[in-house]
């Protein structure tokens, strides 16, 4: 059952250009905490900031335990509070188990009833290598080349005239084009390449607490236009059309992949604020004019790519490893230099959580951190 929760509209702004009012929901709503029922299993910190790993748990395990309940809903504050927790060779986990694992790590945290899983308006069982089931997004490189390259050359430089100088353009949160995104995202790799095809993380709780306090302040009164135009344009380019009904909630439905979300938005989980604003699903900030919004958002990503310690590189070692993150406060980039060097795919799970939302009332993590030193956190 999904925590009390006192949700109000205020009126952020107003878009300059459609004259149309834009709305920042805020929301209060008590974080979860974390009550050690994971602490039995052997894990690690794979960085001070994000990441954590079990390398000896089994989830099929865990999905199956008496105390499952317990098991998952510790799991998903795990995941909220580190941004992305690690498992080695899950080769019990079915499609089917890692969709149940997805759903209800977001269904024992709170999200709202309507939220299922998501179906991704390109990559799902339309597509040729798009696998049998709509819920799971089969993430496979030779299908990337053939969808991608013929519009924007994003895998191997075809149809494009410049030699690649920076790969940061790579980094997102799925699916912040859908006025209801994702909470959490389970991928699971199936085929390696000999090397290479490594996955980066980015906590946007640091990036946030790298903003000074009067900046942070300026950037909670803002909202941005979250839009991916580019599927439409493979579709087009491609012959297919998109998936227009329903991705998994009401809302999410259309072939017009834009939505307004705030700029910054607090994790419910967590109480955390974090960054959200960033990457290439992210159009413009509202209530800016175009050079300013522009400069703001290759701001967010330069803080990124200059700042490796909020970061974390993910080798995948054995088919069947698998990573689950929180999308409303992590980033992360796929690494394609495994060129000639096997191919690489997976199966991805990504469920839908709440719109997204600013308290006023919530903190920063390390505010956060330093308020709750020597209690029970799994941070």
């Amino acid at each position: 059952m999904a925590p009390s929760v006192v949700s109000t509209i205020v009126e952020a702004a107003e878009n300059t250009e459609a004259r149309n009012p834009v709305k920042l929901t805020t929301t209060t709503r008590q974080p979860l905490e974390y009550k050690g029922k994971l602490d039995e299993f052997n894990s690690f910190d794979v960085t001070p900031v994000i990441g954590r790993e079990f390398p000896d748990a089994k989830l099929a395990d865990w999905l199956r335990a008496p105390n499952s309940d317990e098991l998952l809903r510790d799991l998903a504050v795990t995941i909220s509070q580190r941004g992305v927790v690690f498992f080695r060779a899950q080769d019990d986990l079915t499609n089917d188990l890692q969709k149940e694992l997805a759903q209800r790590l977001g269904e024992l945290s709170g999200k709202p009833a309507t939220s299922k899983l998501h179906i991704h308006p390109v990559s799902n069982s339309q597509r040729e290598l798009g696998g049998k089931d709509d819920e799971i997004s089969v993430i496979s490189s030779e299908q990337g080349k053939k969808i991608y390259n013929r519009s924007f050359g994003f895998f191997t430089g075809v149809g494009t005239q410049e030699k690649k100088q920076s790969a940061k353009q790579g980094w997102h949160s799925d699916i912040t084009f859908e006025p209801i995104p994702s909470d959490y995202a389970i991928l699971r790799l199936t085929e390696l390449p000999k090397t290479g095809g490594d996955t980066l993380w980015a906590s946007g709780y640091d990036l946030y607490d790298r903003i000074s306090a009067p900046y942070q302040r300026f950037l909670e009164s803002l909202t941005a236009t979250y839009a991916q135009p580019g599927f439409s344009k493979a579709a087009a380019a491609n012959g297919f059309e998109l998936y227009t009904a329903e991705r998994g909630a009401p809302e999410n439905s259309g072939s017009e992949l834009r939505t307004v979300h705030p700029v910054v938005r607090t994790n419910p989980v967590t109480g955390w604020k974090s960054v959200f604003a960033v990457g290439h699903h992210v159009e413009r900030i509202n209530e800016l004019a175009e050079q300013e919004s522009r400069r703001l958002l290759d701001w967010f990503v330069q803080l990124i790519v200059e700042n490796h310690d909020l970061q974390v590189r993910h080798k995948w070692r054995s088919p069947n490893d698998v990573a689950i993150w929180d999308n409303r406060s992590v980033y992360h980039t796929a690494t394609p230099d495994y060129e000639g060097l096997g191919s690489r795919t997976g199966q991805r799970a990504v469920s839908l959580g709440e719109r997204p939302y600013l308290d006023p009332n919530s903190k920063s993590r390390r505010e956060a951190l330093s308020l709750f030193e020597g209690r029970n956190l799994s941070v």
